[in-house]
């Protein structure tokens, strides 16, 4: 591993604990939506680590609604994995994380929601931003969501 990513992101299975605090995010649903806001990641005494994000969210028709999301992140041998914050929690996906070219962390996976796949990849820049893109096919939904983290400080 190259030495930004050492000090940026630390080894795969170090990335939930650098991902604590307060980051803003823009987001782009290609065709569709645009968002901005702010996502808080709070360590939970579970070990959990819960996600929350709150922002705008802008239709392609103009029109403006408040939007949130939650989350809950768990650490993994050399990645992290993700759930639904339910009751009891559900998995949404886990990432391995690996090397990538300059220095990044990656990695994918994939979901199933009913007949509606979710292709997810994460990418750890070695600047200390992180981006998530989904890319959703099927008979209900067919978009690409591509959201940029960055650090508030």
């Amino acid at each position: 591993m190259n030495e930004a990513t050492i000090d940026s992101w630390g080894d795969a299975s170090d990335v939930t604990k650098r991902l604590v605090g307060s980051w803003s995010f823009d987001r782009v649903i290609e065709g569709q939506a645009t968002m901005q806001g702010i996502a808080t990641f709070t360590p939970l005494d579970s070990g959990l680590l819960a996600y929350r994000e709150q922002g705008y969210l802008k239709l392609a028709n103009g029109t403006e609604v408040q939007a949130e999301r939650e989350y809950l992140f768990s650490n993994s041998d050399g990645g992290f994995k993700v759930f639904f914050r339910e009751d009891p929690p559900r998995l949404f996906h886990e990432i391995s994380l690996s090397a990538s070219s300059g220095g990044a962390l990656s990695g994918r996976a994939g979901h199933l929601c009913k007949r509606d796949d979710y292709q997810s990849a994460y990418l750890f820049l070695s600047d200390g931003t992180f981006v998530v893109r989904h890319v959703v096919s099927g008979p209900g939904k067919d978009y690409t969501m591509n959201t940029t983290y960055t650090r508030l400080s």
